[in-house]
C-alpha cells in the first residue's frame, strides 16, 4: 500500500490547472479535466514538468463538494486563459509518501499518514475561511501513466501534504 511517510523540503513549482467543484459522486467530472488540461497543454506549446496531480484546497465527500484543481507541473511561470489557471506549488516541507494501488484505496494512505503526524507532533499548513478548512498544499501526484498502464492495482501515486514550519518533531 504505501511506504513510511518522510519530510521533504520542495522548492516553489509553477502550475497550469483546472478548478472544480465536485462531490465523490460528481468525481468523473474532476477525472474528465486530465485530458483536457494536458490537451492545453499542447496546444500551447507547454511541455510538462511533472505528474499530473491533484490539488485538494477543501474536503468533500459524498455530497460535500470538493475544492480541488486536475493539474500539471510546467517548468517556467505561464499565463491562464480563464478555464485553465496558472498557479505555484508552495515551496516548503511536506510530508510524503508512496501509495502503491488503486486509487480508491487513497484513504488507507491518508490514515497511515495522519497516525504518522500525530506521532512526529506535525501539523498541517492549513487555514480556517468561513469556518471552512482550507489546505495550504495537499497534492496527489499520479506516478503511473494509465497509458503506459491500464490496471489501476498497479498504479503508484505521491501523496505530499504542506507542513506547518517549524512543527515537524
Amino acid at each position: 500500500m504505501s511506504i513510511e511517510p518522510q519530510i521533504t523540503v520542495r522548492a516553489e513549482q509553477p502550475y497550469a490547472a483546472i478548478p472544480i467543484k465536485v462531490t465523490f459522486r460528481e468525481w468523473g467530472q474532476a477525472n474528465a479535466l486530465v485530458a483536457e488540461v494536458f490537451g492545453w497543454l499542447e496546444r500551447n506549446r507547454i511541455t510538462p514538468a511533472g505528474p499530473l496531480f491533484y490539488r485538494y484546497r477543501v474536503i468533500g465527500g459524498m455530497d460535500e463538494k470538493f475544492d480541488i484543481e486536475v493539474g500539471v507541473p510546467v517548468a517556467a511561470p505561464i499565463t491562464g486563459d480563464g478555464r485553465v489557471k496558472a498557479d505555484s506549488i508552495p515551496g516548503g516541507p511536506y510530508a510524503v509518501l508512496t501509495h502503491n494501488g488503486h486509487p480508491d484505496r487513497f484513504q488507507e494512505s491518508f490514515a497511515v499518514l495522519e497516525e504518522w503526524a500525530k506521532r512526529q507532533n506535525v501539523r498541517w499548513a492549513n487555514r480556517v475561511e468561513d469556518g471552512v478548512e482550507v489546505w495550504g498544499g495537499r497534492f496527489e501526484f499520479f506516478l503511473t501513466n494509465p497509458a503506459d498502464q491500464p490496471d489501476p492495482e498497479q498504479w503508484s501515486a505521491e501523496i505530499a501534504w504542506l507542513v506547518e514550519e517549524g512543527s515537524a518533531g
